[in-house]
């Protein structure tokens, strides 16, 4: 597996990272706690070395889980979660953004302890905090930072006012927002931002949550434990018009002799040398094929291609409902 570094942060990650949050939730019921361990195992095995968590996954689950299997590999990989929900006064995607500085101390501990590790790689701000400085956040992390018990700060879903204020007062190391073929927001404002500020990129969704694929069809029914089945742009309506998508990516990796999702986070990777996605799965088959799109080569032509097919063409529906607009960042 090739390496990447994280902005110019020094942090050395795998070029392709795994999320793990689909094991515990979000995606239907969890996985089996012993394959799920198996199968992060087996990602490290394959030469991936960044992993992705949080408290809210589960809530705490996801940690425990990424813990108990990272253990005996502790010093060899690096590991991301994330603070900034007030889990216990609050549900699903209705928990309200908490990130005052008390809060951030008092969490730490619990992560570490479930992490079951004396320091945390990577501590993300999952959403920024609309009553919270900025100034104050950073804060926080830069003393947890001092103390040994975090190595570097990174936000979630941030936008330019948050990331400039953030990054004044400890530098951020990895903005985690979503971004892929079909969803390229981020090209706007936000990579030209952390291209100047040198803070690595690091796509969450980078398949779509599927639908990049082509595993995702129009008649696919959601249950309600699958987040999707809430989310606007998985309508069957829209599914139908975002097909056009899934069409593009195929004719490439029909081209090149590779799949859907190695095309989908190869175009990802050959943008900016210090992008580094991290795609979920709950089976192993995928993390070989997802570990593979480090080897795609991209050509200008296929570049061209996708251009062609998706000229003027935008994801339709929006990412979350229009309760969770919160979830969308700021």
């Amino acid at each position: 597996m090739q390496t990447r570094i994280l902005g110019r942060s020094g942090l050395q990650v795998s070029a392709v990272g795994l999320g793990c949050m689909g094991m515990s939730a979000a995606f239907g019921p969890a996985m089996d706690r012993t394959e799920a361990i198996t199968l992060i195992r087996a990602a490290f095995d394959k030469g991936v070395t960044f992993f992705d968590t949080a408290e809210v996954y589960g809530p705490y689950a996801n940690e425990e889980l990424v813990g108990e299997a990272l253990k005996p590999i502790r010093d060899q990989v690096v590991i991301a979660t994330k603070f900034g929900f007030d889990i216990e006064g609050s549900a699903g995607f209705a928990r309200k953004p908490t990130s005052k500085p008390d809060h951030i101390r008092r969490v730490v501990e619990g992560s570490l302890r479930r992490l079951r590790t004396d320091y945390i790689d990577l501590y993300y701000q999952h959403r920024v905090d609309p009553d919270t400085p900025m100034e104050d956040v950073a804060g926080a992390v830069k003393d947890l930072i001092a103390e040994g018990k975090v190595r570097h700060f990174g936000l979630s879903e941030a936008g330019v006012q948050s990331i400039r204020r953030a990054h004044a007062v400890q530098p951020v190391t990895a903005l985690q927002s979503e971004y892929s073929l079909w969803f390229r927001e981020p090209e706007k404002n936000i990579l030209p931002l952390v291209e100047e500020l040198g803070i690595g990129f690091v796509p969450f969704a980078p398949l779509g949550k599927g639908f990049l694929t082509g595993t995702v069809t129009a008649e696919q029914k959601f249950g309600a434990d699958d987040f999707r089945s809430k989310q606007p742009r998985f309508s069957d309506e829209n599914r139908r018009a975002n097909q056009v998508f899934v069409d593009a990516v195929d004719a490439v990796a029909v081209k090149i002799g590779a799949t859907a999702a190695q095309v989908a986070l190869a175009w990802l990777l050959a943008q900016r040398p210090w992008i580094v996605p991290i795609p979920g799965t709950t089976r192993l088959s995928r993390v070989e094929e997802n570990v593979g799109a480090a080897s795609v080569q991209f050509t200008d032509a296929d570049f061209t291609h996708l251009a062609s097919a998706l000229k003027g063409v935008t994801m339709q529906g929006d990412r979350y409902p229009a309760e969770n607009k919160a979830m969308a960042g700021r």
